[in-house]
């Protein structure tokens, strides 16, 4: 959305307490900015700490087709680098990205800059609808600040022993293949 709401969205999610929230980096570096700028003036406000604040590049459900598809040129990992400086330059704490661009990212817009890396499935684990995955070991491996672990979990039998083989993996007791 532009600026002006995302700012109003932004200072209601820090009212909230919530820890880390994102918006598409698509939106533009004012956009993020305000996200930034709007949830950080409301939680010193409130006394508390400021959420992080990331961008969200390019899906790991997207394939190169699909990328093309919906407008951006070249790969999937150049358009998410792109977006990603989008970001960087609305002074936004990281971004969404596949394990793919985590280290591309980092290069081009700092190691403190966060990356969120969705499409993380355990090893041998069904694909789903994901393009661009990587196992949890490789998440780590590729310098991922934090895994996005969605259905191999809630759609696990027993999701507190899925959890507990994700944790292995990641902490080098399993596979670690990407």
């Amino acid at each position: 959305d532009i600026p002006n709401t995302v700012g109003a969205a932004a200072r209601v999610l820090a009212r909230t307490g919530a820890a880390l929230f994102n918006v598409h980096a698509a939106g533009g570096a004012a956009m993020c900015g305000q996200a930034r700028e709007q949830s950080e003036r409301e939680a010193a406000a409130l006394g508390r700490p400021r959420p992080l604040v990331v961008g969200v590049t390019i899906l790991t459900s997207l394939g190169p087709e699909e990328v093309r598809s919906v407008g951006y040129q070249g790969t999937p990992g150049e358009a998410a680098l792109r977006l990603a400086q989008v970001a960087r330059q609305g002074n936004l704490d990281g971004v969404v990205c596949s394990v793919h661009e985590a280290a591309a990212v980092k290069a081009a817009c700092g190691r403190d800059f966060l990356t969120v890396c969705p499409g993380i499935r355990p090893a041998g684990a069904d694909l789903q609808d994901q393009k661009r995955i990587a196992t949890p070991g490789g998440a780590v491996e590729a310098g991922a600040d934090f895994l996005v672990v969605g259905r191999p979990v809630t759609g696990a039998p027993d999701p507190a022993a899925a959890c507990a083989a994700i944790l292995d993996q990641m902490h080098g007791r399993g596979p670690r293949r990407s």
